[in-house]
């Protein structure tokens, strides 16, 4: 094809198609980025100025989802009087609402536009920030309310979703892996900053000035949010499809890898949200600002999966992450038993690089469970509709898992004192979440025979 030119000032030339028009409000008609001409000019130096800024926002979103899991251990210090089971709820709840908004938040992204969504889904970090801020100022603040400042939190875990979404429609299929793994790996960063930094910054010359958790925010949304209002862009071809979702929920595909999704995602941020408190309570001689180590390697882990499951398969990473996860756990019981904190502290560590790399190898597991059997290419279209639904329900069933960790420790503690019998449950699960794998996915005698998921 000849190279076409754009003849006015509101267009930009570009290779092969017709030309990019920008629009006001920073809209983007024309935009295709499977046209290698295009994206050669003028695409992909657009897709990466949106997912630097898109890693930004979602960075800050994790971090606000994770707040309360360091702040919870902080609150008998600054003079709040709660049990155990009222402190892991505290912390669950959060994840719990973070999972729940997720797919309306998918939806967001086409009905408002991705620069316009990352603004508004930013400056809503202002709303439980600054109610953390306030409450934790108010010891005689009942439960209730601070459960319901707790669940506030949760926006920031819609923020993934919403993220995910609008990358996904900037880049081509064949880089699109690498840059939702970028995007997924910058925000789960989020969780290891906060509870790196929460501990050094509430500590003030009048002592601890725990209100500073939340303003610390204010200044670093109102960043994201500007930044993204001045250098983020629209797609006007950016469409959901509804349809996708009722798909990928009558796809036996799409529950199984949910359930799988659980253990891998479900642990890295049920286990990075109870993290901090656990080494609280069962090691209060040490310093919970090592906590957000688990949730580093864990971050610094996801892409590493996803390649490794390029070369060997998704499965096949998936069920060596979930033997490693139980014997991660097993270690860190028998760890509590000796209270030993560097064997307890290596074997989370362990635990977390798995979860990590897991949930890489389930993202790329998902594309190939639905590829697999197309017979021609209205079906091939179909079963890609499918897989879309599939990352965005299973995106939302994983995070559940941040909910059930830390309230199966509470229940655990209240039932017989401790968290080793809710720790040997999730070994079990691990357990049967490997065998579903390798039955459903790895088994050469298995629908999917020799393949390679």
């Amino acid at each position: 094809m000849a190279t076409q030119l754009a003849t006015d000032a509101g267009t930009t030339p570009v290779l092969d198609t017709a030309p990019l028009t920008h629009r006001p409000g920073r809209w983007i008609d024309g935009w295709n980025p499977e046209d290698s001409g295009q994206w050669a000019s003028v695409g992909r130096a657009i897709a990466r100025r949106n997912l630097g800024l898109s890693i930004f926002a979602e960075f800050l979103g994790f971090a606000v989802w994770a707040l309360w899991s360091i702040v919870v251990p902080q609150l008998p210090a600054a003079g709040f009087v709660l049990t155990v089971d009222q402190m892991f709820w505290l912390i669950a709840l959060p994840s719990l609402v973070g999972a729940t908004l997720r797919i309306p938040y998918t939806f967001a992204v086409p009905i408002f536009g991705g620069r316009n969504w990352t603004i508004v889904s930013a400056l809503l970090l202002l709303v439980p920030t600054i109610a953390l801020a306030v409450a934790v100022q108010n010891p005689q603040l009942g439960f209730p309310a601070l459960l319901a400042v707790a669940a506030l939190a949760g926006v920031g875990g819609g923020n993934f979703a919403s993220s995910m979404a609008n990358i996904s429609f900037f880049y081509p299929e064949k880089e699109k892996g690498r840059a939702l793994g970028l995007n997924a790996a910058g925000g789960n960063l989020g969780t290891a900053a906060v509870q790196f930094a929460v501990p050094l910054v509430i500590v003030g010359a009048a002592g601890l000035e725990l209100e500073r958790a939340g303003l610390m925010f204010v200044p670093l949304v109102i960043i994201a949010a500007l930044l993204a209002w001045r250098y983020m862009d629209n797609l006007s071809n950016a469409k959901a499809d509804p349809r996708s979702y009722g798909v990928a929920a009558r796809a036996r595909h799409t529950w199984i890898i949910s359930f799988i999704y659980i253990g891998t995602f479900g642990s890295f941020i049920g286990f990075s949200g109870a993290f901090p408190t656990l080494l609280k309570n069962q090691f209060p001689e040490v310093t919970i600002s090592i906590a957000f180590a688990g949730a580093l390697v864990g971050s610094i882990a996801r892409p590493l999966g996803g390649m490794l499951a390029d070369k060997l398969g998704g499965a096949r990473v998936t069920i060596v992450a979930f033997g490693v996860m139980a014997t991660g756990v097993v270690c860190a019981i028998f760890a509590l038993r000796a209270h030993a904190f560097g064997p307890f502290l290596a074997s989370f560590l362990v635990l977390f690089v798995a979860t990590g790399a897991g949930n890489g190898s389930v993202y790329r597991m998902i594309p190939a469970v639905f590829r697999f059997g197309a017979t021609d290419d209205e079906d091939k279209a179909r079963r890609i509709k499918a897989a879309a639904g599939c990352l965005g329900i299973a995106g939302a069933v994983g995070a559940f898992g941040g909910f059930l960790i830390p309230r199966g420790f509470a229940i655990s503690t209240s039932a017989t004192g401790n968290i080793q019998a809710a720790l040997w449950v999730i070994v079990g699960l691990y357990l049967v979440m490997s065998l579903t794998t390798w039955a459903v996915y790895q088994r050469r005698s298995g629908s999917f025979g020799a393949t390679v998921i």
